[in-house]
């Protein structure tokens, strides 16, 4: 499956595995960057996938699910011998992950050259997948990054339980980055790259319920959660990264954006499934019927 490169160079670029999600209610299409880039799409950006999976080797039913995602995004799929194939038991709030496939290395030659400058770039690796050195023709108007899967570990000899560690970024990366998402459990294994961030542009924590804090050049914000019941709080913190990212891309301030990345999180907690990303009028609507939890 691959999108057309012709035309316009795409507003909103993902780059990262699209992933199996094995939960208790079955296999679920995920990857930060589906979630993400249908969510820009959703907010009226064209928005196009970098990744690399096994497309043949998807369920009927997920490939149904892929084809009419790719109704509203545009999506480069490298070839590979497996999708990255992730396990998820969640225990309270608390996630017990397992990689079960690895999908491999992203080719990032694959990006067309013109969309190398999109006006967002968004780096969403999941499982190491993305080599940080090789970054630099990357020359986009935000660079957005989710580094999660920088963080994550696993035993190389037979695939196992997911363990954080510090990312390593080399350091004209870091300065590069114009806003960084972090979850609360990954902000304590990533301070150094969180800290180098928040001193000249942005860098956020989500911390679910509880809303989100930031380092804005130095500048330390909050905003609170929107009141919701939780469903599926998977894609969550991807929904809201790249609703952080167009919001900033449009030129609103850090505190607007935040609490409209919240708004559209809330909206995404409540539903089931990468399909399910609110639009516009819906995180519009949401927004004036409730007021955030102070």
């Amino acid at each position: 499956m691959s999108a057309s490169t012709a035309g316009r160079t795409p507003d909103y670029i993902a780059i990262g595995h699209l992933t199996v999600d094995h939960l208790a209610s079955g296999d679920q299409l995920g990857g930060t960057v589906l979630f993400a880039a249908l969510q820009a799409a959703r907010l009226g950006l064209h928005a196009a996938v970098l990744t690399r999976a096994n497309v043949a080797g998807l369920s009927e039913e997920l490939r149904a699910e892929l084809v009419q995602i790719s109704g509203e995004i545009d999506l480069i799929v490298q070839d590979s011998r497996n999708t990255t194939t992730f396990s998820n038991r969640y225990v309270g709030d608390t996630r017990e992950q397992h990689l079960l496939h690895w999908g491999g290395p992203i080719d990032l030659s694959g990006l067309p050259a013109l969309w190398r400058s999109a006006p967002i770039i968004h780096l969403a690796p999941v499982a190491q997948e993305i080599d940080p050195r090789s970054l630099g023709r990357l020359s986009p108007g935000l660079l957005g990054c989710t580094p999660q899967g920088w963080m994550r570990s696993w035993d190389t000899r037979r695939t196992g339980i997911v363990r954080l560690a510090a990312p390593r970024l080399p350091a004209d990366l870091i300065n590069r980055i114009d806003v960084l998402v972090l979850s609360d459990d990954e902000v304590g294994r990533a301070t150094g790259v969180a800290d180098a961030v928040g001193r000249r542009a942005l860098a956020v924590t989500t911390r679910g319920s509880r809303g989100a804090v930031a380092t804005d050049r130095g500048r330390r914000l909050q905003v609170p959660a929107y009141k919701t019941t939780v469903v599926d709080s998977t894609g969550a913190g991807d929904v809201f990264a790249a609703t952080l990212f167009t919001e900033r891309s449009m030129g609103n301030g850090s505190t607007s954006s935040m609490r409209t990345a919240a708004a559209a999180a809330a909206l995404t907690v409540g539903r089931v499934g990468v399909l399910s990303v609110p639009t516009r009028p819906e995180i519009n609507d949401f927004m004036d019927a409730q007021a955030p939890v102070e």
